[in-house]
């Protein structure tokens, strides 16, 4: 009889540190991946022409987290890894992915049309919002998100590389410029930032 009790006493007890060690590692803070602005800062609005020759004005999309990327549709390396992230992103949060934007800018816009925005990102996603526009406009967008971008002559046939900044931008959903991920940040990494950023709206 004694001995059950004991047994019973031990159970409780496991029981009990087990329910103690769950609460501890649930409510240990979210440890983001990205690089957090803190305080956040607004977000720049802009308008541009996506690759339905509608307009997106960033500010029409306060409410939703917008996952901003500068590239260009003829890019070797590291467009198509980002975009293909972009995909496995929105796999990862499931449900959750109606409340994300995910945006190419061109850093192209000579060879970077409607038509082959529209062409490219069918092949990754066609939700995926492809961005041109006349350079001019371009340049104001670039500028204020302090993205590089230059035209590099490769001599070969198939004409010229752009180099660009190779982050990913994150707007919250109160519109402000939260983080950036910097290009090789795991696709299960930036869903989970972006989920608890959902979380906490």
């Amino acid at each position: 009889m004694k001995l059950r009790h004991l047994i019973l006493l031990g159970t409780a007890v496991l029981i009990g540190l087990t329910a103690v060690v769950g609460t501890l590692v649930y409510a240990r803070p979210h440890a983001f991946q990205g690089s957090l602005y803190d305080p956040p800062l607004p977000a720049a609005d802009f308008a541009l022409t996506d690759q339905h020759g509608q307009t997106f004005r960033l500010s029409d999309n306060v409410g939703d987290i917008v996952l901003m990327f500068f590239g260009y549709s003829n890019c070797p390396d590291v467009c198509p890894v980002t975009l293909s992230d972009f995909k496995k992103i929105k796999a990862d949060l499931g449900p959750q992915a109606e409340r994300v934007r995910f945006v190419l800018i061109t850093t192209d816009p000579e060879r970077d049309t409607q038509e082959r925005l529209l062409e490219y990102l069918e092949f990754f996603d066609p939700a995926i919002i492809g961005l041109t526009g006349d350079r001019s406009e371009l340049e104001v967008v670039w500028d204020a998100y302090g993205v590089y971008q230059a035209k590099v002559e490769t001599g070969s046939a198939s004409g010229y590389l752009v180099d660009h900044t190779a982050r990913v931008y994150l707007i919250d959903t109160e519109g402000n410029f939260r983080m950036t991920f910097q290009f090789g940040t795991e696709a299960q990494a930036m869903a989970g930032d972006v989920a608890e950023l959902l979380k906490r709206k």
